[in-house]
């Protein structure tokens, strides 16, 4: 089975080109939306008060979003320390999702910062979603109600678009103009086993 990553920067559309390869019948395991649900487990959240303290966590004593966001947005070595505590579950829960996805042609892992956590050659195969900046910005700026501003900041912890489709084995278009269908589907083609030849078998 092909492991394939799936990437791109803030508002390039990941999630939509996504739910075109779910359509295909591909399976795909959401990252960044797995790595927030880990928020709530018993040893990421002491992990979690011994390192950030009580501030982060609100009344019902979990985790809060919010607060641990603001607190490791502009603090390199806060996001870091976060990221080694979510980062290695991910990969762990990863490996064992696609265990229980061996008959699938191949497997997608969508993940914001694939190249930054130099989790990218953990796959064969590697998928950049690319979209213009200004395109990106008002994307997150419409679907998050955020400004430019906060938008800029976010995208200033990931690498830049041309790092990741250098790197990349296929890049998809979604800039609004080029339709995404064809280039998902050629992808696809590209990505599935060729059929067995039964007469050769013979």
């Amino acid at each position: 089975m092909i492991l394939v990553g799936l990437t791109g920067s803030i508002g390039s559309g990941k999630t939509t080109v996504c739910r075109i390869f779910e359509q295909l019948r591909i399976p795909v395991y959401y990252a960044d939306a797995r790595g927030k649900s880990f928020l709530t487990k018993p040893v990421v959240k002491t992990k979690i008060a011994s390192l950030f303290g009580p501030q982060v966590f609100n009344d019902e004593g979990e985790p809060d979003r919010a607060a641990l966001a603001a607190l490791v947005f502009d603090d390199a070595e806060k996001l870091e320390m976060l990221n080694s505590i979510i980062h290695p579950l991910v990969r762990e829960d990863f490996r064992n999702w696609a265990g229980l996805h061996k008959d699938a042609e191949y497997v997608i892992q969508e993940a914001a910062i694939l190249f930054e956590t130099g989790h990218a050659d953990h796959f064969d195969k590697i998928i950049t979603v690319t979209a213009p900046e200004e395109l990106r910005i008002r994307r997150v700026c419409e679907r998050d109600g955020v400004d430019e501003a906060h938008v800029r900041k976010r995208a200033a912890h990931q690498l830049p678009d041309g790092y990741k489709t250098k790197h990349a084995d296929y890049v998809i278009c979604n800039d609004g103009v080029e339709p995404l269908l064809p280039q998902v589907l050629k992808i696809h083609e590209e990505l599935k086993p060729p059929l067995k030849n039964d007469q050769n078998a013979l």
